[in-house]
């Protein structure tokens, strides 16, 4: 059992219920579970077109989307910034979680390899990582 269980979710291929359900099966008794979406930067071409109402228009959205999809939940939710796999292996150590829950990739012709993010999690991460086909 794990006391503190991280999902990496990415909203744009959906909240992955199995996730959850793996985190609920793998939580000690007392434990918490935090769903964390990430932010990744715009290309600095696009970026330069993008206004700051539409940023904050997407971080509203994005808000409200977390929000919807953990509300009927006792979990916490998380938006980071930067590069998937980078961010959710830093935030893991800095929360002090002892699993992290991920999918391996959206399913494809590549099924028999690990997606970029998930890989880079497996191998940067401090704790206990549980990959979901």
């Amino acid at each position: 059992m794990y006391n503190k269980i991280l999902i990496a979710s990415a909203l744009n291929q959906g909240f992955s219920y199995r996730a959850l359900e793996a985190a609920k099966l793998l939580v000690s008794e007392n434990g918490k579970i935090i769903v964390a979406h990430v932010i990744e930067p715009v290309n600095n071409v696009v970026q330069s077109f993008v206004t700051e109402d539409v940023k904050s228009k997407t971080l509203e959205k994005i808000k409200n989307m977390m929000a919807e999809r953990c509300k009927d939940e006792a979990i916490e939710s998380e938006i980071l910034h930067g590069q998937a796999g980078r961010e959710i292996s830093k935030y893991a150590n800095k929360i002090g979680a002892d699993c992290i829950i991920i999918g391996s990739h959206k399913p494809g012709l590549e099924d028999f390899f690990l997606g970029s993010t998930s890989a880079r999690v497996v191998r940067y991460s401090k704790c206990s990582v549980h990959v979901l086909r």
